[in-house]
């Protein structure tokens, strides 16, 4: 009878602790090597950029970083 009960035991911890194991994680897909001035895939792209130019993204990224997350220029603007 103990042997029995041992078993039971045994096979709900295993039960138990068969949930607390970790997922496989897999990527989705495989990430791109190219620089990020030479994807242009979407609609959201300045007008004035052409893929595969630096200096122009470059320009871009500064450009925005002045005008639209500068909170210090944008607080001084009446």
């Amino acid at each position: 009878m103990r042997a029995a009960w041992m078993s039971v035991a045994a096979l709900a911890a295993a039960v138990a602790l068969s949930a607390c194991t970790e997922k496989p994680q897999t990527s989705g897909q495989r990430k791109s090597d190219q620089a990020p001035y030479a994807t242009a895939n979407s609609s959201n792209t300045a007008g004035t950029w052409k893929e595969g130019d630096s200096k122009a993204w470059e320009r871009q990224l500064s450009t925005r970083a002045q005008n639209g997350q500068n909170e210090y220029s944008r607080a001084s603007a009446p």
